[in-house]
């Protein structure tokens, strides 16, 4: 899908950026003084909980959908994912006049498979602790005749995930440093393939929950590993092994992985609602609970966060958020 060595390039996330004007959301980046002075450096986040569906997922998804056949549009588009990219194909596939049918767990958050239904998608439900999503949505797609689009492994997702990014770069200008959460991987390969590309000198970490640190082991290790399912409020991120394709492009670009833990997202979460006034949900919320916390390390000079959702409902925001939580 390249016509390079890589999975994907600088002109692939400009080209996706093209595909997605005027269909896609160019989020808000916003600024706060006190977390300036709470972090130490010039904080910009690229809201991507504003983005259609609630999540940058939708960037993806469209670039990868928009760019099927006739042929392959009519006959329709399989997906498994947790919630997000189940919504963000689901309304690529409405967008495009075409069906989807989507893999999701059966404890995905209510919220994110009722949002998924809204869009006309079918929902088929596995348990996520027993089942093979890949082979399930595999097996689904051969024996409908749909396109499966994956939630990262994929050349074109991981272009359109990149496109945070170069929108970021383009409004806050250059930048010293890039936090973004990972979770199969693709959100961030795009974006540090964006960042790398046009500032060689910045630094990409990524932030994952401490129960779900399976890029930061597959990093530190070389290779590719696989831990358990974690079990985290994390939602989003909560995957046994890295993505081949996203390993390979993040294993060259990242400048190193932290984690941190289920109550400092919460607190990542409250100072967004209380102090930014935005809503995260906790996937979005890991890179913001880096910076909050002092994991990302000490900082200074301009510092660009992918807040990457905000997928959540009351009741689940009020139970992780609220008194006593």
């Amino acid at each position: 899908m390249t016509t390079t060595s890589q999975p994907v390039t600088l002109d692939d996330v400009r080209s996706a950026a093209e595909r997605l004007k005027g269909v896609a959301h160019r989020t808000p980046v916003l600024r706060s003084r006190t977390l300036d002075e709470r972090a130490g450096a010039e904080i910009h986040l690229k809201c991507e909980n504003f983005q259609r569906v609630g999540a940058f997922k939708f960037r993806g998804a469209y670039n990868a959908a928009s760019r099927l056949t006739p042929e392959q549009l009519s006959r329709g588009i399989a997906a498994y994912s947790s919630g997000n990219h189940a919504q963000a194909v689901a309304l690529a596939a409405w967008e495009l006049g075409t069906r989807a049918v989507i893999v999701m767990p059966e404890d995905a958050p209510p919220s994110k498979r009722a949002a998924t239904e809204g869009y006309g998608a079918e929902i088929v439900t596995y348990d996520r602790y027993t089942g093979d999503r890949v082979a399930i949505a595999e097996a689904l797609a051969a024996e409908r005749g749909l396109t499966l689009i994956p939630p990262y492994e994929h050349p074109h997702v991981m272009a359109g995930q990149g496109t945070a990014a170069l929108e970021l770069l383009e409004e806050a200008g250059a930048l010293d440093l890039l936090l973004a959460p990972v979770g199969g991987g693709g959100l961030i390969a795009g974006c540090a393939t964006a960042v790398k590309g046009l500032r060689p000198g910045a630094r990409v970490i990524g932030v994952e929950p401490e129960a779900g640190d399976d890029t930061r082991r597959s990093l530190e290790a070389g290779h590719r590993v696989t831990i358990p399912v974690p079990r985290t409020i994390a939602d989003g991120q909560a995957l046994p092994t890295p993505g081949e394709l996203t390993f390979s492009v993040n294993r060259r670009l990242l400048d190193g992985v932290v984690t941190v833990g289920e109550d400092e997202i919460r607190d990542a979460m409250r100072f967004a609602f209380e102090r930014l006034k935005i809503v995260l949900e906790p996937s979005g919320a890991t890179p913001l609970a880096a910076l909050l916390t002092g994991r990302a390390g000490a900082l200074a000079g301009r510092v660009g966060v992918i807040l990457s959702g905000g997928n959540i409902d009351t009741e689940r925001f009020a139970r992780l958020c609220g008194p006593g939580a």
